[in-house]
């Protein structure tokens, strides 16, 4: 019989992210092909590291829309645009919003497997080049049993975050406030120098762009209450009487550019390279919900990543909750505030709603933000929470090193 083989620890060796780009024509980063983009901070990831390219086993990287200039799997043309080994594969992975952070966890689930000893996780998303919902081409993506089960059928993102709104019961000014706060608290952190280890410069035909496009330091809760509602309709409205049409512009994600990479390992992998590992992936895990809200998944995996990780959440010293829409942070707020939930462990760098949103690097920029967070702080754990379309939810706990 042949023994049972111990399951190995995965490290996070580094991680890095471009700068965010403003995803519309003109923006800092439209210029670059998205290929190019994630080309880049994939060499900028090596050569951070120093480990050999050709030790690699295989490149894991999340991508929305897989179309036009993302559709031949990117993570594999971004790896020979760079010049790497040719024998490197690549896999590109769409768990919508959570893709990128889906693909650390695929890439984490094959080293503990012993199927891989390093693999390289990520994700890329040019926005202002491939348009967001262009790879559906105006297709039904639901079908008449999903429609039939959701009977009169399921709501935009927009939608579903009044939805969210309206069920705990937060009014516009709080969303404002909290959209103000990711600013400020972004423009902070950008002041003080915070993001610089993550970010990897990003060269584009006007020149070298090094810093994020996308943080508005004067951001008030004031400015932004006077921007209109932006998925009211007479259907909508028509639909759903009774809530208040919070969601505008100012307190939803941003539309972006970006991409960000992280290199994984196993533990005695990193020991036999001589390299010193960031942080230990302590557990994750991914779990659906009410497809209809779409946007609440991140409670029910807060609840079952904790139960598996066997930490509170007062421990968790940095949370970072994707800010898709800023109702989503703020029900995760009211659930848990009895159990040791605190905002200001929440974002504290700022959120989508300041860095912006590329839909399949944001999970992979999260990690990265979050790495240096824990770093800089000292804390010990961290949680990160992504909602996503459908009404599911990446979650992941990370052990700093």
């Amino acid at each position: 019989m042949i023994p049972a083989r111990e399951v190995s620890d995965v490290v996070i060796v580094d991680a890095v992210r471009t700068p965010m780009g403003k995803g519309k024509p003109g923006g800092a980063l439209a210029g670059v092909h998205p290929v190019d983009l994630l080309a880049q901070t994939l060499t900028g990831l090596l050569d951070r590291t120093g480990v050999d390219p050709a030790t690699v086993d295989d490149v894991l990287i999340g991508c929305v829309s897989q179309v036009g200039e993302q559709s031949a799997t990117p993570g594999r043309m971004a790896w020979l645009a760079a010049g790497l080994p040719e024998q490197v594969p690549a896999t590109t992975i769409d768990r919508k919003c959570g893709s990128g952070q889906q693909a650390v966890h695929f890439a984490a689930q094959a080293i503990m497997a012993g199927s891989y000893d390093i693999a390289v996780a990520g994700g890329v998303e040019s926005m202002s080049r491939v348009r967001m919902g262009s790879a559906r081409l105006d297709a039904d993506p639901y079908g008449d049993r999903v429609a039939d089960r959701y009977s009169p059928g399921l709501v935009s993102q927009g939608v579903a975050a009044e939805l969210v709104a309206a069920t705990w019961k937060l009014d516009r000014a709080e969303l404002d406030e909290y959209s103000a706060r990711s600013h400020h608290r972004a423009a902070a952190a950008r002041e003080a120098g915070a993001f610089t280890r993550e970010i990897v410069p990003i060269v584009t035909p006007d020149g070298t762009v090094t810093e994020d496009e996308t943080i508005r330091p004067g951001s008030s809760a004031e400015r932004l209450g006077g921007l209109e509602p932006a998925f009211r309709t007479d259907a909508t409205s028509a639909r759903f009487p009774d809530i208040g049409w919070h969601i505008t512009p100012g307190n939803s994600s941003q539309i972006t550019d970006g991409a960000s990479a992280l290199l994984l390992m196993s533990s005695e992998k990193c020991t036999q390279l001589g390299l010193t590992p960031r942080a230990r992936i302590r557990a994750m895990h991914a779990c659906g919900d009410d497809p209809l809200l779409m946007l609440t998944a991140p409670i029910p995996a807060t609840h079952r990543i904790l139960e598996r990780s066997g930490i509170d959440l007062a421990d968790i010293g940095h949370v970072e909750l994707n800010e898709a829409f800023a109702p989503v942070p703020l029900a995760w707020l009211r659930e848990f505030a009895g159990s040791g939930a605190d905002e200001a462990r929440l974002n504290p760098r700022g959120g989508a709603i300041a860095l912006g949103h590329p839909l399949g690097a944001s999970g992979a920029r999260l990690m990265t933000t979050m790495l240096s967070a824990l770093d800089d702080g000292g804390h010990r754990y961290g949680l990160q929470l992504m909602c996503e379309a459908g009404g599911m939810a990446n979650a992941t706990v990370l052990e700093r090193l």
